[in-house]
């Protein structure tokens, strides 16, 4: 996979990455969000065209995904990633489980996790149905959930993710129901530990603060941009789930709460 990576594959120096400096143009600072959006959707509109044509493989959704980073570092969005040692040389694939913040993981994760281990997403139907978009999902062959039926959800995820796991392809999963920039605990399921257990694969945290890229009141994809704020990712060390999953659910919940406190996030107290 590595030899199909675009030449600007992110560099990690000890399993890091800090954004260094960039050359901010006129437009990304006095109009963020326009030029933002506007580079986003020729890079949707690029990819969906390739995709519908059955031409968008993995090394073009790395390629996407980086295109949609270095759009938002030009506009002044500073990224750090760290913890990527923690999965880049892990032998065995693995379910990533993180918080939701914002639509910027989805886009910008394939560049971080796709350019070591061959992943896809657990999403909402509605992201494979969604105008133009559709394509690039569909051709990463997701797992879906309604969101309407919880035991149907339940039985895609551990069926799908079964398979897809087994064929030596990752999964990325994010167990609340909603994005939102407070992190709730009790909102947190256990989907994504139920699903390594059953296939005998070990969990990856992941802690994120996304909210430099805001979610809209009407178009929850379209928010307010916020140059200011800083990116964060952090990918915890991979645990073997062990009994029912309790124990490790939870060091999972503390990452992440810890994480995001020390990064100035919100996390909503226990009642």
């Amino acid at each position: 996979m590595t030899k199909e990576l675009p030449l600007d594959a992110i560099t990690y120096v000890n399993g890091s990455y800090r954004t260094g400096t960039v050359k901010r143009s006129l437009l990304g600072r006095l109009l963020p969000a326009i030029r933002l959006y506007s580079r986003a959707i020729s890079i949707v509109v690029r990819g969906s065209a390739k995709a519908k044509r059955g031409q968008y493989v993995t090394a073009d959704w790395v390629a996407s995904s980086l295109e949609t980073l270095r759009a938002l570092e030009e506009i002044g969005v500073a990224f750090e990633i760290s913890g990527v040692e923690n999965f880049r040389n892990l032998d065995t694939p693995c379910v990533f489980i993180g918080n939701h913040m914002s639509t910027l993981e989805t886009m910008v994760l394939p560049a971080i996790i796709s350019q070591f281990k061959d992943s896809t997403f657990v999403v909402k139907q509605s992201l494979v149905d969604y105008p133009v978009f559709k394509h690039i999902m569909r051709s990463r062959d997701p797992i879906t959930v309604g969101r309407t039926n919880p035991r149907e959800d339940l039985k895609a995820v551990f069926e799908g993710g079964e398979v897809r796991l087994k064929a030596g392809r990752s999964i990325v999963i994010f167990p609340q129901t909603t994005r939102t920039e407070v992190f709730n605990p009790s909102e947190f399921n256990t989907i994504g530990i139920k699903l390594a257990k059953r296939a005998g694969v070990p969990v990856m945290p992941i802690a994120l603060k996304t909210d430099a890229w805001g979610n809209g009141r009407y178009l929850k994809d379209f928010g307010r941009i916020d140059p200011s704020k800083k990116v964060w990712f952090e990918f915890g060390k991979p645990m073997t789930i062990a009994g029912r999953g309790d124990e490790e659910h939870q060091q999972i919940i503390d990452f992440i709460s810890g994480k995001l406190k020390e990064w100035g996030g919100k996390v909503a107290e226990k009642a």
